[in-house]
């Protein structure tokens, strides 16, 4: 009987006459961090979580519109308590939502918006409307989908040896995240079709170890590749990290940036042309017309949000039959929305690396005080600290602060209109530990890792944009210290609203991995504009975002599948009510957390079968313990809502007599299988002004419940033709 295992190292023993050396992975590549692993969390799921309620938002219902919500309250509905939403309407009117049908209820996405009025024909004109907006919009969308679809790239396939030494040579463990990132890139490179996809992942969770993994994959197949940088100091990072990890491999990689000298950069653009360079990384100079590839196969772009629109038009040329991979941290709302809507391939890295602890962010008004002993901790313990602003004009302030009240450092100041040679050399100076603070402007936002780095404090914090401060905010906190970030405002200056609200975004950001919570707070507060370029579009303020993604996703699904007249069918975003006089909620005795108790019921709001709601259960009594008795009773109501929305059912009131059942916009699918239905109940039902009424005896409310169930699950049968619930 033969085993296997790993061998941490190596070791030598006596073998006959001889000694046997027996030489271990780690002993020639390093040591690799190992972490446990954690679960996996699924990418649909963080928009919800993004987006939870609090009380005063303003929320969309599906049929009554856009009102503010108030918070959770638990009524009486037939002499039994159950937990409902409640959002207000104009002239005061209030809606109580069962919990078990919160799916109807999403964020508004914005902070002002003029309430509908309850019962009111506004509503429903201007959804109608919407649907044939967004009907027209799937339509472009599908078809730009289509023609990517029919054209051709290279099919690029790993070989299996020069791989496994390639990803060895990653001196960590790779997350689950990472490795589904990295399976979902081979996928697309293997299927013969463009990749388009775009990798969103929080500031060091490993983006570019994906991105080399692609590279070496099409690179090995003789196709060349072109990562591009927004700056020239990432790109510097990058072209430093790829020739180091590509060494003693049969490729060649250049840079192509203004820190190259005019002779390397010719022979580069030679190179590329001859097909000699395999891999070219670099800034938008890869993008001038000046730049001819061999054969580009593979067009990596690091943070596309910093390109501007001429940029954005050369990379679309480029990426007409290539495969595309994009990486962000807080990917711009177009980005995001495409991505969310199916039209662009997403992946998600949401792991931490090892023991990196959150950035802790403090939000105030500018204090010499605060900041000369943030600064100082971080240089006695070693460290090195960043200090940036807005604009150059602002950088002789903060010398002159950094000469009279910090003078036991040492400083060096950088911005972007220095020559690349004195810019090199002050950055290289400061990555190798010479001065304890940078000074500078933005161009340390994007991607350097500079992990002695720990402190960072940034001057007018209100001038900046949101995933601006983010990304900025990401220098420091790339190793296992504790790091902090001073986002300062100028003393006794009013904000602006909207400032206002990107620093309180930001300060209340403090897990890892908030970067694409970030952005779909972005993609709230400014909108996606037009997907497809033109104008932007204001249809998003009528129903808000997440109802207009789902309407989105819906048309597409729907013409993928066929439908071409998709939208003109019944509406399915709708929910059965259910109505049996037994307790429904999770009790406050339970699950005290209120936050923690609504996001339990959104999640339920998402779940239909009976595996998943088993799962659910064994969470719940794992985290808070056995489950009462109301909390049983809700997933049993939930599982008669599934099956009430697969027969139809719109409306399902139970009582000790039995209990009378409605059909959504009263018809059902299958009018034979529900004349069986009746015949079954054997004298026991009849229909009673478009209503079902069946007779029971249920003197329990556990009675009411089951009966309930099987009323709900033969319907649901008979709709299908067949089928288990």
């Amino acid at each position: 009987m033969s085993r296997s295992g790993g061998l941490e190292q190596g070791f030598e023993a006596p073998l006959n006459d001889a000694r046997l050396t027996v030489i271990a992975e780690q002993d020639i590549l390093g040591d690799r961090l190992i972490r446990a692993p954690r679960r996996r969390r699924r990418a649909e799921n963080f928009l919800t979580e993004a987006q939870s309620l609090s009380p005063g938002d303003l929320v969309v219902h599906v049929d009554h519109g856009i009102g503010r919500y108030q918070g959770l309250e638990v009524i009486s509905a037939a002499g039994a308590a159950h937990e409902c939403l409640s959002p207000e309407y104009a002239d005061g009117a209030r809606l109580y939502l069962p919990v078990e049908n919160i799916e109807l209820l999403s964020r508004y996405g914005h902070e002002e918006g003029l309430l509908d009025r309850l019962g009111g024909g506004a509503r429903q004109a201007r959804k109608a409307r919407l649907k044939e907006r967004i009907r027209e919009m799937a339509d472009r969308l599908i078809r730009v989908a289509a023609e990517r679809a029919l054209r051709r790239a290279p099919v690029l396939e790993p070989e299996h040896h020069a791989w496994e030494a390639f990803a060895a040579r990653f001196p960590f463990e790779e997350t689950d995240d990472q490795l589904r990132a990295i399976g979902e890139v081979l996928t697309d490179l293997a299927a013969g079709t463009p990749m388009d996809r775009l990798i969103c992942g929080d500031v060091g969770f490993g983006k570019t170890e994906v991105a080399m993994r692609a590279a070496f994959v099409a690179a090995m197949q003789g196709s060349q590749v072109a990562v591009i940088a927004p700056t020239t100091l990432l790109a510097r990072q990058h072209y430093l990290s790829f020739a180091e990890r590509f060494r003693g491999f049969p490729v060649t990689v250049r840079p192509l940036s203004r820190f190259v000298s005019q002779r390397d950069a010719t022979l580069t653009r030679a190179g590329l042309a001859s097909g000699e360079v395999d891999i070219v990384v670099g800034t938008h100079a890869v993008l001038t017309k000046g730049v001819r590839f061999a054969n580009l196969g593979l067009l990596v772009v690091d943070e596309e949000q910093h390109f501007g629109v001429a940029h954005k038009e050369r990379l679309k040329q480029l990426r007409s039959d290539v495969h595309v991979l994009t990486l962000s941290a807080t990917p711009i709302p177009r980005t995001l929305q495409l991505s969310l809507s199916g039209v662009r391939d997403l992946s998600i890295i949401a792991t931490p690396p090892v023991d990196r602890p959150a950035v802790r962010t403090y939000v105030s008004e500018f204090d010499p005080v605060t900041i000369r002993e943030a600064l100082l901790r971080e240089h006695y313990r070693g460290g090195q600290s960043f200090f940036v602003v807005p604009r150059i004009d602002d950088l002789p302030e903060i010398e002159a602060f950094l000469a009279d009240q910090v003078p036991e450092v040492s400083y060096v100041v950088a911005h972007g209109q220095m020559a690349a040679g004195e810019l090199d050399t002050r950055m290289n100076a400061f990555y190798d530990g010479r001065y304890d603070v940078l000074v500078s402007t933005t161009i340390v936002e994007s991607g350097l890792d500079i992990p002695a780095a720990n402190t960072m404090v940034i001057w007018r914090a209100d001038m900046f944009g949101l995933a601006q401060l983010y990304q900025i905010r990401g220098r420091v906190g790339r190793s296992k210290l504790r790091a902090y970030a001073y986002l300062t405002t100028k003393p006794r200056t009013p904000l602006s609203p909207a400032a206002q609200k990107r620093l309180r975004v930001l300060g209340s950001l403090d897990t890892l991995g908030a970067g694409f919570t970030l952005a779909s707070q972005d993609l709230d507060m400014r909108g996606a504009g037009n997907l497809l370029g033109e104008e932007q579009s204001g249809q998003m303020r009528d129903v808000g975002f997440e109802l207009y993604q789902s309407m989105l996703e819906e048309a597409i699904a729907r013409i993928r599948a066929g439908e071409i007249e998709g939208l003109t069918e019944p509406d399915e975003r709708w929910a059965p009510q259910i109505n049996l006089g037994v307790p429904v909620l999770i009790p406050e005795d339970y699950v005290p957390d209120l936050d923690v108790r609504l996001g339990l019921y959104r999640r339920l709001g998402g779940l239909e079968g009976k595996v998943e709601l088993e799962g659910f259960a064994a969470e719940l009594i794992d985290r808070f313990g056995k489950l009462p008795r109301e909390v049983n009773t809700l997933l049993l109501v939930v599982r008669i809502k599934a099956m009430c929305k697969r027969a139809g059912i719109a409306k399902l009131d139970g009582g000790p007599r039995g209990a009378t059942i409605r059909f959504h916009d009263d018809r059902f699918a299958n009018p034979a299988g529900l004349v069986e239905f009746i015949r079954d109940q054997k004298g026991l039902a009849k229909v009673r002004d478009n209503k079902i009424v069946v007779r029971r005896d249920w003197k329990k409310d556990s009675d009411r419940i089951r009966g309930a169930f099987a009323i709900a699950r033969d319907p649901a049968e008979k709709a299908v033709g067949a089928g288990k619930s």
